[in-house]
């Protein structure tokens, strides 16, 4: 039997593969397609593209809407932003959180662990669900708001920093020192280990930029 989809399920489905990569940058998202798609109607269709593009992940380009792109400088903005917002509600999290939140936090880090599918998307998602149950530990719902939407304008990013050699394990120790400092509400060591997560992770991503514009440039050159 299909699934049924309404206007709600079309957008968190188009929502989800965005952020994870699976329609990446510069994708165009026709009405008509989507519709055959989801099997319904256009009207649904154009009431979730209507609100990806508000929340900023959809663009208009000359044949319609888009997946947004930004510039690397916009891309470093963000991850700066990121380091302070991120460390801040780490402190949060290991002030705030429970034992729920710890559990579930190390039950995340094992099933990470175990992934046998490590792919970009796959990695992606596991990484945001990850993260999200660190926010969600926090209690604080105004930073929760902020990192969400600087998580948004992360997805236009081309590729993934856990796709570097050796990035995700390194990670995954990374998150275990976070989870650590977590249950042991201890709020210093928890805004060290998510700053010094995130600075990794922002100098992963200049280094990505950078391999790209010279790539760039080297096709550039060849013309």
């Amino acid at each position: 039997m299909s699934t049924r989809h309404d206007r709600e399920s079309i957008y968190r489905t188009l929502h989800a593969e965005i952020l994870d990569g699976t329609l990446g940058p510069g994708t165009p998202l026709r009405e008509v397609a989507l519709a055959e798609r989801f099997e319904v109607s256009r009207t649904p269709v154009r009431d979730a593209l209507s609100r990806l593009e508000q929340a900023g992940l959809l663009t208009r380009a000359q044949r319609g809407l888009e997946v947004q792109s930004v510039d690397p400088q916009t891309i470093m903005q963000v991850y700066d932003a990121r380091v302070l917002l991120e460390e801040q509600i780490a402190g949060d999290a290991a002030l705030n959180r429970t034992m729920k939140d710890v559990l579930r936090l190390e039950a995340l880090l094992e099933r990470d662990r175990s992934l046998a599918e490590r792919d970009d998307a796959t990695l992606i998602r596991a990484n945001l669900e990850f993260h999200g149950a660190v926010w969600e530990a926090s209690r604080n719902p105004v930073l929760q708001d902020l990192l969400a939407q600087l998580s948004r304008h992360l997805v236009h990013a081309p590729h993934s920093t856990l796709s570097v050699d050796g990035r995700w394990d390194e990670a995954l120790g990374e998150h275990a020192r976070l989870v650590e400092a977590i249950s042991q509400r201890d709020e210093e060591a928890a805004r060290a280990a998510a700053r010094s997560h995130f600075e990794t992770a922002r100098g992963i991503r200049l280094d990505l930029l950078r391999a790209a514009a010279l790539e760039e440039t080297t096709r550039a050159d060849e013309v």
